[in-house]
């Protein structure tokens, strides 16, 4: 991020990947961005302060969440063409993915304004990368639709996939989710993961029959999911 003294300054909209549990995870490239950039866009200034205490850095926060991300996206740009940097960083993981922040980017790639990504934890390709299934091509589909027939059409279109398929999902629809893969999919190989790189970090390796006996034998669901469902031919 430091300009050459030589060369005018060329400020930039800097994606930041912060940890999606433990802070240990923060990349070193993150923390220096983090301590350089003028400003940082947060979507939630209250666990961004927490992730600025562990790396001993004070900034000015900024809030863009999803119900305001267009008209802060136009904030976050006129910054930028002031001579700021600004660091668009997310609860967890990466903007972007599953989280408020593509409307950001879209603008700022739109209107030329150079966007710089600085990789780290990402929570589907955590749980991807130790699933046992297979990651030569995958396909990521966000969260499952809420209601009951969009959801059993959402996982019948999963059935003609030729490649491992991952959703994310919370605890209250979590059970019915693994329900409605087993309905609609039959014996597929399911990998599930729960409060990755957490205290309570837990992981399922089965059938989805298997995966709904494991997910209902539990007294209390909490904390975010990933589901990842193999190929048709496993």
């Amino acid at each position: 991020m430091r300009p050459n003294k030589t060369m005018p300054r060329e400020c930039a909209l800097y994606v930041v990947a912060t940890p999606i549990g433990n802070l240990g995870d923060i990349t070193l490239r993150a923390i220096e961005t983090l301590k350089e950039a003028d400003v940082i866009a947060a979507e939630d200034m209250r666990v961004t302060r927490k992730i600025l205490s562990h790396i001993g850095v004070s900034k000015q926060l900024i809030s863009y969440r999803e119900h305001n991300e267009e008209k802060q996206a136009k904030t976050i740009i006129s910054l930028i063409r002031q001579g700021k940097n600004v660091a668009l960083v997310s609860d967890a993981g990466t903007p972007g993915i599953s989280d408020p922040g593509f409307r950001v980017v879209k603008q700022a790639q739109e209107e030329g304004v150079r966007v710089v990504s600085i990789p780290g934890p990402s929570a589907l390709i955590a749980s991807l990368s130790i699933s046992g299934l297979p990651t030569d091509s995958f396909l990521f589909l966000g969260f499952p639709p809420r209601k009951a027939g969009q959801k059993k059409n959402f996982f019948r279109m999963v059935e003609a996939y030729e490649y491992t398929v991952i959703v994310y999902e919370s605890p209250f629809r979590v059970k019915n989710t693994l329900e409605v893969i087993r309905e609609t999919l039959g014996e597929r190989r399911v990998f599930v993961a729960r409060e990755l790189t957490k205290k309570f970090e837990e992981t399922f390796y089965g059938t989805a029959a298997e995966a709904v006996s494991w997910i209902g034998g539990k007294d209390a669901i909490k904390g975010e999911f990933v589901i990842l469902i193999g190929k048709n031919n496993l």
